[in-house]
């Protein structure tokens, strides 16, 4: 099996071209960007040194079945997705700042907590709350965009309105969206039993519209638990089962790797990068309730570039 690890393509009417951790997305005209989902795996802001097959494609198919299962509730920027890897839209104007909604107390929120915090985000937190507990209603804790090379910051939605960052009325309109895209997918996870714990939303504007943008629900920007077993895990005082990227950041934990100056990543052998692949299949199978099929490997890059260039042809 192939991993797709760089692109450098060169598109019709190609005005640039972004390499992120993960995807690369490449501008055509004033209206379009191509977004391709490589292979590329990344944890604690390091883009790791082996790419994990199927993981592109498997990450751009749940994001566009998300994508076009809530379109009721919000427009987005999804126009076609030519290729299993690859996305095409709208080019959004960005807002500075990412939509973080938690329905439940876990991950840097309750390290927050447990350490003293009551409030996060300017939202006010119960006492007396434990590990994985389900908030009363979903709280939305929003970050700043990261510049290149700088970590994402908390950020309250008094602080954005007060800099400036989203007109008013705007971002209460995203506020809403975030909202309702999270009970969308609460209610989409409980199909397949599952629980959509905590996820992020990007929002921009595309001629004068709000637009939801990026992906939606995947598992590299969602939590899962599972519901099985839920109730009792809590109530033992258990970690939960999860269906997230989770698993990655404790095997390189477990290794002696946190992105800290001075650590190395472990080796990733051709097993582990196997067992990540296996992993990913599962979380692709019960996040969407779909069988997982591979798509030819052989030659990415090729048939990623043909079929963008066909579509752009149309």
């Amino acid at each position: 099996m192939n991993a797709l690890t760089s692109t450098n393509f060169s598109f019709p009417g190609q005005t640039s071209v972004y390499h992120g951790k993960v995807r690369d997305v490449y501008f055509i005209g004033d209206n379009l960007l191509c977004m391709v989902a490589t292979d590329r795996i990344s944890a604690f802001d390091v883009i790791l040194p082996e790419g994990i097959p199927f993981k592109g494609q498997i990450l751009n198919q749940i994001a566009a079945k998300f994508l076009n299962e809530t379109r009721d509730i919000v427009p987005n920027w999804l126009l076609a997705t030519p290729d299993p890897m690859v996305s095409i839209g709208y080019r959004c104007k960005g807002y500075p700042v990412e939509m973080i909604v938690r329905g439940y107390l876990c991950g840097s929120a309750w390290r927050a907590y447990k350490a003293g915090a009551r409030e996060i985000c300017g939202v006010r937190l119960p006492e007396g709350m434990r590990e994985n507990e389900k908030f009363p209603t979903p709280i939305i804790t929003p970050t700043t965009k990261a510049e290149i090379g700088t970590h994402d910051e908390d950020i309250s939605r008094e602080e954005i309105l007060a800099r400036g960052l989203v007109p008013e009325n705007e971002y209460r309109q995203i506020e809403q969206y975030a909202l309702a895209l999270f009970a969308r997918g609460q209610e989409i996870a409980g199909k397949h039993g599952l629980i959509l714990v905590d996820t992020k939303y990007e929002f921009g504007s595309c001629n004068g519209q709000v637009m939801l943008m990026d992906e939606v629900h995947t598992p590299d920007s969602s939590r899962y638990f599972y519901a099985e077993g839920y109730a009792e895990r809590f109530e033992a005082g258990e970690p939960q089962r999860q269906l997230s990227k989770e698993f990655v950041r404790e095997w390189l934990m477990g290794n002696g790797f946190q992105g800290k100056e001075g650590q190395q990543v472990p080796e990733m052998t051709p097993a582990v990068v196997q067992s990540i692949t296996d992993r990913y299949v599962e979380l692709y199978e019960g996040i969407t309730g779909d069988a997982f099929m591979k798509e030819e490997t052989c030659d990415l890059a090729t048939r990623i570039e043909n079929n963008i260039n066909a579509y752009l042809k149309k």
